[in-house]
């Protein structure tokens, strides 16, 4: 067996080297390679890939247009491009947390041919938003499964097909797939946000097994900056909709009572949070709530805005705001 790890990059110069490092060290008893599609990065990144392809046998970098980047698209044509008989998703800001990780995001695969796709753990970065921290060990450590064991997730007959659930949850943070699965039965859908929650969907709908490993970790939580999570969040509610064709709107009056619970549930937490100092904890204080509030306007306006009023979309989306503004 070869595997292949995928990484798309952009202007990803503050985790990239680490990244590699901790790839390349990987302990595996089977072949892999790299394969890094960069959109045009205008940082140091292009240094940094340059330097690893020279002491990485195993590292095959490409440039592509940003303008062809598409999160659905782009993971399809590396596996059309990629050599290994499973193929590993990462992101470039998600970086392997033990010399195992390749090797438990593959190991699900010998369970049964019905296996599909692999999801693994994401650990929160320990300088992340607490209310970003928060979430991700709710969904990896507690809706997903457990830290140290995998998860078989399958649709049962009398459940309802098209939606989104826990059994579908997909991210592409940190996945896993088999090639010839990708290209011969079901692949991702050309879509431009969420692709990985429609495979998901997909895979589970078909009667396919979805497994969650625990084991196969990465340390994870996105930089986003306070100014663009509002938008980040309206993308991802809108593209979602987009996908179920589900128009429900968010009451007013829920929005404001999940950031006051919020807010007050994060702030106890802050507060008993062994590793901050009293200056973080009163940071946090003070900051955790904008991302709160920040967050709940970005699901509000992703619930409410019309699909096909477009320049609403244009207004709040981060993923078309270069569009937005020519």
């Amino acid at each position: 067996m070869k595997v292949t790890v995928f990484i798309p990059t952009y202007n990803s110069e503050r985790y990239l080297s680490d990244i590699l490092d901790a790839i390349s060290s990987q302990e595996v008893d089977f072949e892999f390679d790299i394969l890094i599609y960069d959109s045009e990065s205008s940082d140091r990144t292009h240094q940094i890939l340059d330097d690893y392809a020279q002491k990485l046998t195993n590292l095959k970098w490409k440039e592509i247009k940003k303008a062809t980047f598409s999160h659905g698209r782009t993971r399809q044509e590396a596996a059309l491009e990629a050599t290994g008989d499973v193929i590993v998703y990462l992101t470039d800001d998600a970086m392997p947390a033990t010399k195992h990780w390749l090797r438990h995001m593959v190991a699900p695969f010998s369970i049964s041919d019905r296996v599909a796709g692999v999801v693994g753990r994401q650990i929160p970065r320990s300088h992340c938003v607490p209310m970003l921290k928060h979430e991700i060990q709710y969904v990896f450590d507690v809706e997903q499964g457990v830290p140290d064991a995998i998860t078989l997730y399958q649709r049962e007959p009398e459940e309802t097909t098209g939606v989104f659930t826990k059994k579908t949850f997909y991210s592409d943070v940190n996945s896993a797939v088999k090639r010839d699965f990708l290209i011969n039965t079901i692949g991702y859908a050309d879509v431009p946000y969420s692709e990985d929650q429609q495979f998901g969907r997909d895979i589970i709908d078909a009667g396919y097994i979805k497994v969650y490993s625990g084991v196969g970790a990465v340390i994870h939580s996105n930089d986003v900056e306070l100014k663009h999570y509002k938008n980040r969040l309206f993308d991802e509610v809108y593209n979602m909709r987009k996908l179920s064709g589900k128009t429900e709107k968010l009451p007013f009056s829920f929005v404001m009572k999940q950031i006051l619970v919020t807010s007050w549930r994060d702030g106890k937490k802050i507060m008993a949070e062994k590793n901050y100092s009293f200056k973080t904890k009163l940071y946090w204080l003070y900051t955790n709530p904008k991302y709160i509030i920040a967050k709940w306007q970005g699901l509000y306006l992703g619930h409410k805005v019309d699909l096909t009023d477009r320049k609403s979309y244009l207004k709040y989306s981060l993923e078309r705001k270069e569009e937005n503004q020519a």
